[in-house]
């Protein structure tokens, strides 16, 4: 089964949208594909994703609102060169933007703010304070704790002048709450400089460096972010620099293609310009101290410093092989360590130890994380219908990196099914096309503070988006 000039006719196992809407924020999935195209080659690639994500306010709301189409629109290039310097050794440069965030609440949810509309804390968030202090109190006493015991307790804390006190600061705090809406915006760009060696026929070597950079913006609003209702950041361009190695087996003359390749976590001092609106009320330190904040931990909150964000490691496994004449059967197995990344900006950690044991978090909390890894896999078939034209089609799933998930990014995985086509005019370049239907998978969305538990503040199901993809690439 003769199938070299199979092996370099069909490209669409990686047309640039791999990653398109993968968990937590992966992206373009980090293709090394093009590094081990044969002899010198170029490509440049766009992809652009068209989702829908909606919901409803649920679990721990006390208003059951749908919530409008919270995803944004958006597109991420792709382009890389690869040089075969001499029969042993190659040089490539690949860029991408592998990670990336984009998404905004509308309308009026839990996730939007208009004045007036919110409170500092939520009634069931008074009632939980309110029952706190009343069963402290009957502990202190000796006193059994029973259903007759606690209410009447509850009564005598309503009615103290510390809690009149409190309840007057929290009305008074209500006017410098946020406005707007919940939004966030993250952008990374990767460069990644490789050089490979092929010490024996068929089997090669590759590592090199790679240089990153990170900027984002984020806005928290609306009631289900509580004191955060009016938190701001925005998160200077940063860079920092990783490694990359793997290896490959080929096989041209039966399109046989196996790669595996290891990408390191890369870390970033990021400057941060944070601000908090409930911090220009000047009753705030009577509000903390009442809610149980000590005097150390209101001290911190005027503190500055950098953010550190450290992008996840992964693993890509890569495999082609020719199943019959003109015909290849292809497949990626991709793993991110997302269980161990997390974001916890500076000004942000520091008010969340400070209110961290209202909501039983007493260190603080991240204002981003994932309790799981994601493992996602695309399988498919590819077919050289002539000397000009090739297709594939391919099935794809993600595990998403755990559920409830981050208000942020509410979704859990997907299933997808692609189409692509290729087209080359000539044997030396070609123009390649796909398309993406991605069913996202149902999650419980929650906000920081709430991570780790199974509290939810809203719920989004039956959503899907579309991904579109374009490259070129040429050979000379």
């Amino acid at each position: 089964m003769k199938l070299k000039t199979l092996a370099t006719a069909i490209i669409l196992t990686s047309i640039p949208m791999t990653g398109a809407f993968a968990a937590a924020m992966d992206r373009s999935g980090q293709s090394m594909s093009a590094f081990l195209q044969p002899g010198n080659y170029f490509e440049a690639g766009i992809s652009i994703l068209d989702p829908t994500v909606e919901g409803k306010e649920s679990g721990t709301s006390e208003t059951r609102r749908n919530i409008e189409d919270m995803a944004g629109d958006y597109y991420f290039p792709s382009a890389a060169i690869k040089l075969q310097l001499t029969d042993k050794f190659s040089f490539g440069l690949i860029y991408d933007q592998p990670f990336g965030a984009d998404a905004e609440y509308t309308g009026s949810n839990v996730f939007t703010s208009a004045p007036g509309s919110d409170t500092v804390l939520s009634a069931s968030a008074v009632n939980n304070i309110v029952t706190s202090k009343a069963v402290a109190a009957l502990e202190a006493q000796n006193i059994p704790v029973n259903e007759q015991t606690l209410a009447a307790a509850k009564q005598q804390v309503l009615a103290s002048p510390a809690f009149q006190q409190l309840n007057g600061a929290l009305t008074a705090a209500n006017g410098y709450l946020g406005e707007g809406n919940t939004k966030v915006e993250v952008d990374t760009q990767n460069l990644s400089m490789i050089f490979g060696v092929e010490p024996i026929e068929n089997f090669s070597i590759y590592a090199g460096g790679v240089y990153q950079t990170v900027k984002g913006k984020l806005s928290l609003r609306g009631q289900a972010y509580s004191l955060f209702n009016g938190y701001d950041a925005t998160f200077k361009e940063t860079a920092g620099t990783g490694w990359l190695a793997g290896f490959a087996y080929q096989i041209p003359d039966i399109a046989l293609k196996a790669s595996v390749t290891y990408r390191s976590e890369i870390d970033h001092d990021a400057k941060s310009d944070e601000s908090l609106s409930l911090m220009n009320f000047a009753g705030l330190p009577a509000v903390l101290g009442g809610l149980g904040v000590s005097a150390e931990q209101l001290a911190a909150l005027g503190q500055t410093g950098k953010t550190k964000i450290t992008t996840p490691q992964s693993v890509n496994v890569d495999f082609q092989t020719g199943i019959m004449a003109n015909t290849v059967a292809f497949a990626n197995v991709r793993w991110v360590d997302w269980s161990n990344f997390s974001i916890q900006p500076y000004k942000f950690g520091k008010v969340s130890e400070a209110v961290g044991p209202l909501v039983g978090r007493p260190d603080g909390f991240n204002l981003v994380e994932y309790s799981d890894d994601q493992i996602s896999a695309t399988v498919g078939v590819g077919r050289k219908f002539n000397d000009q034209w090739a297709g594939n089609v391919s099935v794809g799933w993600d595990s998403g990196a755990g559920n409830p998930v981050s208000t942020l990014g509410p979704t859990e995985g997907y299933w997808n099914v692609g189409l692509g086509l290729q087209f080359s005019p000539a044997p030396n370049y070609f123009i390649a096309g796909g398309v993406k239907y991605f069913m996202l998978g149902d999650a419980d969305a929650q906000t920081a503070a709430q991570a780790g538990s199974s509290d939810y503040v809203a719920s989004f199901e039956d959503n899907d988006a579309w991904a579109y993809g374009l490259k070129i690439g040429y050979r000379f």
